[in-house]
């Protein structure tokens, strides 16, 4: 006995698998975007004295934002607000994140917890953290006398 074979018999389960795959996407694209979780882009760099981070944080009040340093970990939280009273001029695109973040960086044992100092400035937070005295590169002159 000849069995035809046809390969999209089963393409019904194919397609409720797309259709679930649609409306997810639909669903997600739909969703107030306000409401979203992100994490703003920082900048880290390490100076001989010293690191920086810097994060960019537009359009935040200073009381929204905050900084910690715990048990070696620097923690910055904020949130973000859309503001509302714009929401019915038209908006024909949202891209921007609102709401709350939070970002969290392991620090090195050579970072001094007692010599941190935070600045907002034209929307950038700039976070620095001194070094220990011990982690600071040191040169010795080494004199050699001919025997």
């Amino acid at each position: 006995m000849l069995i035809k074979y046809k390969p999209f018999n089963d393409f019904s389960e194919f397609s409720k698998g797309i259709s679930l795959f649609e409306d997810s996407l639909s669903r997600l694209l739909s969703e107030d975007q306000t409401a979203r979780p992100w994490a703003p882009p920082v900048d880290i760099l390490e100076t001989e004295n010293e690191l920086v981070i810097k994060a960019d944080l537009p359009e935040m009040r200073l009381e929204d934002i905050d900084v910690s340093l715990e048990n070696g970990t620097l923690t910055l939280k904020g949130k973000r607000e859309f503001n509302r009273a714009e929401e019915g001029k038209g908006y024909h695109r949202i891209e921007r994140s609102y709401g709350s973040f939070v970002r969290a960086f392991a620090l090195p044992d050579s970072a001094d917890p007692e010599k941190v100092a935070a600045d907002y400035k034209s929307g950038t937070l700039t976070v620095t953290v001194g070094k220990k005295e011990i982690a600071k590169p040191r040169s010795v002159k080494v004199n050699i006398h001919p025997n």
